[in-house]
């Protein structure tokens, strides 16, 4: 269980890996995310007295969305107490910024989209074309380069996840506004090829450059061996998928499906 969100089955496009460091289980973003965590470009990780003290201080608040203890999130905005679980910032319709300094905001004092509306026009989604309601809310979301493109917030956010670096409108291919109003409005990005593109000509590459990047590679085979399961199963950074790491020699469990390199985390 995270000690940060208390879930265990969560979506790791939004929580990002487990991870398992002296005793103290957290989901990456998490702790990215979580009030008074600092970043040590040193260790290239987070200090461990940073994470216990983020544990400490979630289990005195309680999340607003589910009322549960072990809200680690706070309110960026100055004199809101508003405090969440990570997982529960989609229904609570809370932002949370995966890009520079991974502030969070509750639905009263996120940031908002000025969508132009028209009462007469039913707009569409433009990726599940189903219709979407004439008003400004959380769940709809509007390219600003164009105007034309809605979308659902789910919707898009799934684009991200299948785009990956080729990421930008869908109708009028605009990248750069498009990207920062998507990132402004709490969409994640990922950093790797587009999932259209794994054709055979990229699996072949991936399965040449199959090794553990590890800093120390425990495995008695060596750094290029990899079996199917167990400690010694290779597993791909599940965002750039650059960089790769046996299951022990990164203490990692049997149940964890998902990791990701130190540049990605």
């Amino acid at each position: 269980v995270c000690m940060l969100c208390c879930q265990v089955e969560v979506d790791p496009n939004i929580c990002g890996c487990k991870k398992v460091r002296k005793g103290l289980c957290f989901h990456t973003y998490c702790v990215f995310l979580a009030s008074e965590t600092y970043l040590d470009e040193a260790l290239n990780g987070f200090r461990i007295s940073d994470i216990k003290h983020a544990i400490l201080e979630a289990s005195k608040k309680h999340c607003f969305v589910c009322s549960k203890m072990g809200a680690a999130i706070t309110c960026w905005t100055r004199g809101c107490g508003r405090s969440f679980h990570l997982p529960c910032a989609f229904q609570g319709e809370c932002v949370t910024q995966y890009f520079g300094l991974y502030r969070s905001f509750c639905w009263e004092h996120c940031p908002q989209q000025l969508l132009q509306v028209d009462p007469e026009q039913k707009r569409t989604c433009s990726i599940c074309l189903e219709t979407l309601d004439n008003e400004r809310a959380f769940k709809i979301m509007v390219c600003p380069a164009c105007q034309d493109a809605w979308f659902h917030r789910s919707c898009i956010q799934k684009q991200a996840l299948h785009a990956g670096i080729s990421f930008c409108c869908p109708c009028c291919q605009n990248e750069e506004l498009f990207v920062l109003a998507m990132l402004n409005m709490g969409i994640r990005l990922f950093r790797r090829p587009p999932s259209w593109e794994s054709d055979r000509a990229w699996k072949l590459d991936n399965q040449q450059r199959r090794h553990c990047d590890a800093g120390i590679c425990l495995c008695p085979g060596g750094r290029e061996q990899a079996e199917e399961e167990g400690p010694w199963e290779l597993l791909l950074c599940f965002s750039c998928a650059a960089e790769g790491t046996h299951r022990g020699c990164s203490c990692m469990r049997t149940i964890s499906t998902h990791w990701e390199c130190n540049d990605c985390a």
